[in-house]
């Protein structure tokens, strides 16, 4: 069996059990006044650096917490889907790999591209040419917005990353962006990632500072 076929019989099962599981369709995406991300310029009228600085990654927080992007940051090596974050289907577990358990890597169903899907309720498969999931170090479900903090200012738990390396991931990574290009039937993240990116850019300028 060549590798095409099985990538299809990955994708068709991915599919069927989807729909029997009662998945989807699911949400559209938000209009764009509930979906707007505040700027920088927002913060300026909080004098004190400390608190500009929290009120800014709590903004910032709306991101990182959303589904297109903490559902590949799960507790657990097992990443959720779709805006309720229920477990992934079919089940994965990614043991010590970002990349899913050997015979069923991310690869199989998910894409370079997101990949729409005629005449299903699941409207779209997401995909990226580095879909993953996130390390283990970097996990976030339920964690506080100031534990999230701590820990992506982290160089321990943040892939070894600086303040500067982290402007950079945020603004310029690809996977990051599919947040906001998270394919048919999926909200897409607030704001844009240019203005998150100014947003971590302007918290790191205030102090790397963290809710309690």
């Amino acid at each position: 069996m060549t590798k095409r076929m099985i990538s299809v019989l990955f994708t068709t099962a991915f599919v069927s059990v989807a729909i029997v599981a009662g998945v989807g369709p699911l949400q559209s995406a938000a209009n764009s006044e509930n979906n707007a991300l505040k700027t920088v310029s927002d913060f300026t009228s909080i004098s004190d650096r400390a608190a500009r600085s929290k009120a800014i990654f709590e903004e910032a927080s709306r991101v990182i917490t959303h589904p297109r992007c903490i559902n590949c940051h799960p507790a657990t090596r097992s990443p959720t889907q779709g805006e309720d974050m229920h477990p992934h289907v079919p089940l994965m577990i990614a043991a010590d790999s970002s990349f899913g358990p050997a015979g069923i890597a991310c690869s199989t169903c998910h894409g370079p591209e997101n990949r729409d899907i005629v005449g299903s309720r699941l409207k779209s498969i997401p995909g990226n040419a580095h879909w993953q999931l996130a390390p283990a170090s970097m996990a976030w479900q339920g964690l506080t917005v100031g534990e999230i903090c701590r820990q992506v200012k982290d160089p321990a738990r943040n892939g070894n990353r600086s303040h500067a390396d982290l402007i950079k991931h945020m603004g310029t990574d690809h996977l990051v962006g599919w947040a906001w290009h998270p394919g048919s039937g999926r909200t897409a993240a607030p704001g844009s990632q240019e203005t998150f990116a100014a947003l971590i850019s302007a918290w790191v300028d205030t102090g790397a500072e963290c809710p309690d």
